[in-house]
């Protein structure tokens, strides 16, 4: 029987470079720069938001019997160094209340010119930091001016949400899922859908998600860990328009750069939303940019608007949503579009966004060519 003889035909080049060129494609190379970039970016961005907390014309009602006196103090807190207050005149306590309520104001100062006492109110459902913040600035006011200060939460954060925190991870959880739900129906079937029928097809899919992802953590930091004490209907609807909102723009960015666009969606949500959302500092104890960035990215929108649905009945949520819808509509209008733009080309387009390395050869004789 004869035996097979090896080729003494030159085989393709063994050397160390092209073993790496076989090992990390073009295409590899190109992606993880740009997680690099995309680390560091996020590095800059946390400790950039975090590392020198510092109040900004945080907003806060002056109130006294007497007008004369209630703008004399108004005036005093608003030429501190360094504009930490931006304070204005209400013409009495019930109206300093109901600023605070509604999220007008992040506080209120009573002022009793017949006697030493002052009267702070503060919502530490608004964020524990923030409350302390303007306790801490007026409490050192009033002790230069030998007056004693009162302080009264009017909106307290529930005992099993500490520093009024638990609404910042609900959302930050609801945005994960968002972005994961999305790029795993992508990684499944293509990164830009091949049609506007697909396109639809995963933003309905995305849509059953965001309705169990909404109400399962709705109950989980509700009913179950006691953390939040809001409304479960309201808190549910904001879960599903955060997580449909945040998924429709990764399927949009999907559907623009294929798989670079969950990069993109992370840069957006993770990289720039989480640190400017208010959580741990809100706005106006972050710098500027951060604190300008914020309420316009889902994070910062969702988490507003869960610490209003949870302690505020609420009030100043209305913004926050819309913010929320706005993403949601343009995500979705963006991923049909690109559907609708790739009619005609053939194939599901699975693609990075990137050049390919060179063409792919047939493993094997009249692979790709007509049988004669």
């Amino acid at each position: 029987m004869t035996q097979p003889t090896e080729s003494t035909d030159a085989g393709p080049s063994t050397g160390f470079l092209a073993e790496v060129k076989d090992a990390v494609t073009t295409r590899a190379a190109l992606l993880v720069l740009g997680v690099l970039v995309l680390q560091l970016a996020f590095i800059t961005s946390y400790i950039g938001a975090f590392h020198h907390p510092k109040a900004g014309e945080i907003p806060i009602a002056v109130a006294a019997p007497l007008a004369p006196v209630a703008q004399q103090t108004a005036n005093q807190l608003g030429a501190l160094p360094g504009d930490p207050l931006d304070p204005s005149v209400v013409k009495d306590e019930a109206a300093a209340l109901d600023q605070v309520r509604h999220r007008d104001v992040d506080a209120a100062l009573i002022v009793d010119p017949a006697g030493t006492t002052d009267r702070l109110l503060v919502a530490s459902g608004a964020g524990a930091s923030l409350s302390q913040a303007v306790e801490e600035i007026v409490g050192f006011v009033e002790k230069t001016q030998g007056r004693t200060l009162r302080v009264t939460d009017v909106a307290p954060a529930g005992k099993g949400d500490s520093r009024g925190l638990s609404s910042f991870y609900l959302v930050i959880g609801w945005c994960v899922g968002g972005y994961l739900c999305a790029a795993i129906l992508a990684i499944s079937a293509g990164a830009r859908p091949a049609n506007a029928h697909r396109a639809v097809i995963r933003l309905g899919a995305l849509l059953v998600y965001a309705i169990a992802a909404g109400l399962l953590g709705t109950v989980i930091a509700g009913p179950i860990l006691g953390a939040l004490p809001g409304s479960i209907l309201g808190l549910w609807g904001l879960g599903t328009l955060v997580v449909f909102a945040v998924g429709a723009i990764t399927l949009a960015f999907q559907g623009v750069a294929g798989v670079i666009g969950i990069g993109l969606a992370i840069l957006l949500v993770v990289v720039l939303g989480n640190p400017s959302a208010g959580g741990a500092y809100p706005y106006p104890l972050l710098p500027p940019f951060w604190s300008a960035i914020g309420p316009a990215l889902p994070p910062g929108a969702g988490t507003y608007a869960a610490r209003s649905i949870t302690y505020f009945k609420g009030n100043g949520a209305g913004g926050p949503l819309l913010v929320l819808a706005a993403w949601a509509l343009v995500g979705s209008a963006v991923t049909l579009a690109c559907a609708v733009s790739r009619k005609g080309r053939p194939g599901a387009a699975v693609g990075s966004g990137l050049p390919d390395d060179a063409p792919s050869v047939p493993r094997f004789a009249g692979e790709g060519t007509d049988a004669r």
